[in-house]
């Protein structure tokens, strides 16, 4: 296989449309061509393999493949690029199935994806997919439109929306604690040996998660710790 844009050149001329195209962007060399082998002898038409988000990002607009299969943690900081270069590809090519294979279960990461449309979405466990049947069948459903959910995935999302507090990133508790304490963003800063900008990012997206709108009504800061405390 191409490692590069110009592997998705031919990619609506192949000789059975029927056929299912897949893209598999991963930055482990032998899992994607693992993937690649897997999906080639099932019958699914590997189009593309990058190594990073971005390359396969930038081969968009030139044609979109039925389904991408792309790992959670890419380069450059092994985050969340492959969540948010799903949530882009699919902004961009409406019609787009995306896999994601993921190492942890990140209930955050799923609700992102499936935040920009519940068809054509899969989001799975890489050691729990034991057979490799599953992901032949995972793609395929995905593919079709369908919705592929690790078991593990579907009970954390189930618990976040009991709990909002559940949406929240170890590093955001953190500082919703030290506000509870009363202590200020510089004071949270000093707390947690990190700038004062990282703090004010964390405050805000507590208060995107915790569904806090700036109202001009409220003091957020106060809702947030009654939230906590309750």
């Amino acid at each position: 296989m191409n490692d590069g844009p110009a592997s998705l050149g031919d990619m609506d001329d192949g000789p059975d449309a029927a056929r299912i195209r897949a893209v598999v962007v991963d930055d482990a060399v032998l899992l994607r061509e693992g993937l690649t082998r897997v999906l080639d002898e099932a019958g699914i038409d590997v189009v593309g393999q990058y190594g990073d988000a971005d390359a396969f990002l930038a081969t968009l607009p030139h044609g979109a493949p039925d389904v991408v299969v792309m790992d959670v943690r890419m380069p450059p900081t092994f985050s969340d690029e492959g969540v948010r270069a799903a949530v882009e590809a699919r902004r961009l090519a409406p019609g787009i199935g995306v896999l994601l294979l993921s190492q942890y279960v990140e209930a955050t990461y799923a609700e992102d994806v499936l935040a920009s449309g519940t068809t054509g979405i899969g989001y799975l466990l890489k050691d729990r997919v034991t057979r490799l049947e599953e992901i032949d069948d995972a793609v395929r459903r995905v593919a079709a439109g369908g919705t592929v959910l690790d078991p593990e995935v579907v009970t954390q999302l189930m618990q976040r929306r009991q709990d909002p507090l559940a949406a929240l990133t170890p590093r955001e508790r953190a500082v919703l604690g030290l506000m509870a304490e009363g202590r200020t963003n510089a004071a949270i800063a000093r707390a947690l040996v990190i700038g004062t900008g990282a703090v004010e990012k964390h405050v805000s997206n507590i208060f995107a998660k915790l569904g806090l709108e700036d109202t001009g009504e409220d003091h957020r800061r106060v809702l947030a710790v009654l939230a906590y405390l309750g």
